[in-house]
């Protein structure tokens, strides 16, 4: 059985307070979170480190699967040690990772990587801060993540790029664009081009559990979607795309999978001409969390916009509407080229705005299929959203960094936008290979 994916570990931040983690003797140890991080006082009672534990149960290990324990912490006493484990939560308490670090008074990050000896699904990480004299710990950012090459993202071979390269070997551009694109793992896109898309969702899934690897898929049906633009099409009516939606999920059924959720459904809810289109919009959208939400092992995320688009506490306002609280986050910078820290920047923003409403825990990820060279022109203004010159390819989909789950290539390079830009004969959704030269070259 494959490993599960993404961050194992719930609350790592403790934006939830300390809902998931446990502590140990309250006459040795407490925990509070007060919005910054966690705080764990040890008391003097706690001689040994196992005196003053806490941490967090139910987690999934497969045996021969690395993974990667990562933290960050400081305390108030220089030289304080904090032992970190994850291993079985019960008799006979087998750790597969045990190691004792030294914490200063500033923050630093620690990463863990270990191979599992476990298959388990009651693992346990915890820490244990015991030291015979009274100390506090400041725990954050604590993931663990499935780190192996064989759970890595399912190459779809049968992209654009990838059908390209196969139709025109003699091209002097094939070769770069097999190695640069056609061999990366990016998200395919399921909209009202799929004739039966229930099979059509299932075959694909099915193809990547076959070879241990995560899919990445797009839902993009929506009614009226794009408001009548480039990318216009979609379902043709509500209840059309409630069954489309509800058939989609029902091929994915219980194996591991990403969504994204109807990019720029919510972010173009001001582009609709009525309150009740837009509230339809928005209905529509929920309808896909909880529908998505009814998959185990699905991480679905929501719509989320860019930076530049539209401001976090509109959009935090539209995600809560949406039943973002069901699934695991939204996205952001979905075929766009914002730079990734610009990116990480707005869904902290979006997140802090959504926990003010009462949705706390929010991920996000971020599109970097074309954010490269970020999203400024030699003029230093935005670029247009329609295939500008000058970007170039971003970080391969990986797991994420500055708080986001995953970076991933959303947006298939090389597909273009529409027909404007530098590729104003090219249909949106039809590979250019003259946009894929750009984008490897950053022209």
């Amino acid at each position: 059985m494959p490993a599960l994916y993404g961050d194992l570990v719930t609350n790592g931040s403790f934006t939830a307070g300390t809902a998931s983690w446990w502590s140990g003797d309250p006459t040795m140890i407490t925990i509070n979170a007060p919005g910054t991080g966690l705080e764990a006082t040890a008391t003097t009672d706690a001689v040994n480190l196992w005196d003053a534990p806490l941490g967090q149960n139910g987690i999934t290990l497969r045996s021969g699967c690395t993974y990667t324990l990562s933290f960050t912490a400081r305390a108030s006493q220089p030289g304080t040690s904090l032992r970190a484990q994850v291993g079985l939560g019960a008799d006979p308490w087998a750790a597969t990772v045990d190691q004792t670090v030294t914490l200063s008074a500033v923050d630093r990050h620690f990463v863990l990587p270990f191979t599992s000896n476990l298959d388990t699904a009651q693992a346990q990480v915890s820490f244990q801060l015991g030291q015979g004299t009274s100390v506090t710990v400041y725990l954050t950012e604590v993931r663990l993540t499935c780190s192996t090459a064989r759970e890595g993202f399912f190459v779809d071979p049968d992209s654009n790029a990838a059908q390209w390269v196969d139709a025109n070997p003699g091209d002097p551009r094939a070769a770069k664009i097999s190695q640069s694109l056609a061999r990366r793992p990016a998200a395919r896109w399921f909209g009202d081009w799929n004739k039966d898309v229930r099979t059509e969702v299932d075959a694909y899934v099915a193809a990547a559990a076959a070879v241990g690897k995560l899919p990445i898929l797009t839902a993009y049906n929506m009614f009226n979607r794009d408001s009548g633009g480039q990318s216009s099409g979609g379902a043709t009516t509500p209840d059309e795309y409630r069954a489309w939606i509800d058939a989609f999920a029902a091929g994915i059924g219980d194996r591991p999978t990403i969504v994204i959720v109807e990019p720029d459904s919510l972010a173009q809810l001001g582009n609709l001409p009525t309150d009740a289109d837009r509230a339809e919009r928005t209905s529509l959208v929920a309808h896909a969390a909880e529908a998505l939400a009814a998959c185990p092992l699905v991480s679905a995320y929501l719509d989320g916009g860019n930076p530049t688009w539209i401001t976090p506490d509109s959009m935090a306002e539209r995600l809560s509407a949406a039943q973002v609280s069901k699934v695991r986050g939204f996205g952001v910078g979905v075929a766009n080229f914002h730079a990734t820290d610009v990116s990480c920047t707005y869904g902290h923003q979006v997140a802090q705005a959504l926990s003010s409403l009462g949705v706390h825990g929010a991920r996000f990820i971020i599109d970097t299929s074309r954010n490269g060279n970020g999203s400024l022109g030699a003029n230093g203004q935005h670029v247009s959203w329609c295939n500008p010159a000058g970007r170039r390819l971003g970080v391969p989909s990986s797991i994420g960094v500055g708080g986001a789950d995953y970076l991933l290539w959303i947006k298939a390079p090389g597909d273009s936008d529409g027909m404007c830009g530098t590729a104003p004969d090219a249909p949106g959704g039809k590979f250019s290979p003259f946009l894929a030269e750009g984008l490897i070259e950053g022209t």
